[in-house]
């Protein structure tokens, strides 16, 4: 699980520098749309019962 969360916020940090540069308001939009599903799946992946083994 750990990658999966790895990957995830290595995604969100190059999300975050992609929006800092972008020049237009439907760029913006688009990568805090990402951002949004990003925050969304950590979220997921850091409760407490997602954790359970099967």
């Amino acid at each position: 699980m750990g990658t999966v969360i790895e990957n995830l916020l290595l995604r969100k940090q190059k999300l975050v520098e992609q929006l800092e540069k972008a020049p237009s308001v439907e760029d913006r939009d688009r990568i805090e749309h990402q951002l949004e599903q990003i925050n969304t799946a950590l979220d997921f992946l850091d409760r407490p019962g997602s954790k359970e083994e099967r």
